[in-house]
């Protein structure tokens, strides 16, 4: 005998408890359905344990997407700060860290805690852990095959999420539900993750692992440049840190990252003005303008002899020298993949949706929210924030 519910919610994630909780508050008769054990562990690893839940300065600009202002609709009827006063009132502590980034003052158990209770308030029912073995459309809506028998429901919100961090549980399942339903995708790949180099072109720089710098990091050219001005980290396989993960959403395979490590300065120009002066030598005035382990690296990587008075060198190679500095070009061989990406670039094509409800344009009543569609945001509380907004849109229209 099948279970009767006006909403069927899959995936009891950032998104999908947002869904359920907006839903059952309007007075729907809501389900969430999970295969998980435990409840929201990609909230609660985020932000160091902290969940950097949103960023005061979240709009459109800072999604990348094939159809960029789909998402502009969305993010204007639910804002940073409509989730924040939802924070205030459950007397959430949180702090502004950097760039409008906003984390819990205690834990990201706080935020998983305020989502259940929203659910409770909207009497949601939980089926958890529960497997989804197929979806099929029927007269009345749809019918959902789960390891907790047959479930009805007039509409149904896809909220499972993209193929990031497997271990905790990522799959495919929304892809495959948009694809049996005939909705198109844009391809998807690994976003906000750290970027890999070939071994043996990357054996210069073993030596500089755990050093960290602000940066100018950019990639592509024109219409398709993104730059970012945030710190990157040396690691034993590449490069990782906030101006890595940044960039890795917008670099394409066999494409070169552009890294400026002195973003104020031109260094070819203040070695050559700094030439007047006989005793200094290229070692000291190098890592009095960086860390002096990259300083020292760097200078043994490109051939250079710290020891080297300046004003005993040539203007080009002071020159070479800056320009390998300030306009680091490399190229990297790949990345770390899902298993690291935060988030997955890619997903169902927001063409096939209604900016107003999430919902299929081509099959009335299913609708994807999340990172399950693409649209993904910027590094530090962007995506969060995307999981709230489209919750909302599809709790407020189910």
């Amino acid at each position: 005998m099948a279970e009767h519910f006006d909403v069927a919610v899959i995936g009891a994630g950032a998104a999908g408890m947002m869904t359920a909780a907006v839903a059952g508050q309007r007075g729907r008769k809501v389900v969430l359905i999970d295969h998980a054990e435990k409840l929201a562990e990609k909230i609660r690893i985020s932000g160091g344990g902290r969940c950097n839940f949103t960023n005061l300065q979240a709009g459109p600009a800072n999604f990348l997407s094939d159809n960029p202002h789909f998402c502009k609709s969305v993010l204007s009827r639910y804002t940073p700060q409509d989730f924040i006063s939802l924070l205030k009132r459950y007397r959430i502590g949180y702090h502004e860290k950097h760039k409008g980034q906003l984390f819990c003052d205690n834990s990201a158990e706080d935020i998983i805690v305020m989502l259940k209770a929203e659910c409770d308030v909207g009497q949601v029912s939980w089926r958890m852990p529960c497997k989804v073995n197929g979806i099929a459309k029927n007269e009345s809506g749809f019918a959902i095959d789960t390891g907790a028998g047959l479930i009805e429901a007039a509409s149904v919100v896809i909220a499972t999420g993209g193929l990031s961090i497997p271990k905790i549980g990522a799959t495919d399942f929304a892809y495959r539900v948009a694809t049996q339903f005939g909705l198109k995708m844009i391809t998807t790949r690994p976003a906000l993750v750290p970027l890999t180099f070939d071994p043996d072109s990357w054996q210069p720089f073993v030596e500089l692992a755990g050093i960290a710098l602000e940066v100018d990091v950019s990639t592509g050219s024109k219409k398709a440049r993104a730059a970012f001005l945030e710190d990157l980290l040396f690691t034993h396989r590449g490069l990782s840190g906030p101006a890595v993960l940044q960039i890795s959403s917008f670099w394409q395979p066999g494409t070169p990252l552009m890294v400026n490590f002195l973003p104020q300065t031109d260094l070819g120009t203040e070695l050559i003005n700094s030439k007047g002066s006989i005793k200094k030598n290229l070692g000291n005035v190098l890592a009095q303008l960086l860390p002096a382990r990259l300083s020292a690296g760097w200078l043994a990587a490109n051939g250079f002899d710290p020891e080297a008075k300046l004003a005993d060198m040539q203007d080009k190679q002071l020159r070479r020298l800056g320009d390998s500095l300030n306009a680091w070009n490399v190229i990297p061989s790949g990345s770390e993949g899902y298993r690291k990406a935060e988030v997955t670039v890619g997903g169902v094509d927001t063409r096939e949706l209604s900016q107003q409800s999430m919902m299929s344009t081509r099959v009335p009543g299913l609708h994807f929210v999340g990172e399950a569609v693409d649209v993904t945001g910027w590094l530090g509380g962007y995506n969060f924030q995307w999981a709230w907004a489209s919750g909302f849109a599809a709790g407020s229209a189910v």
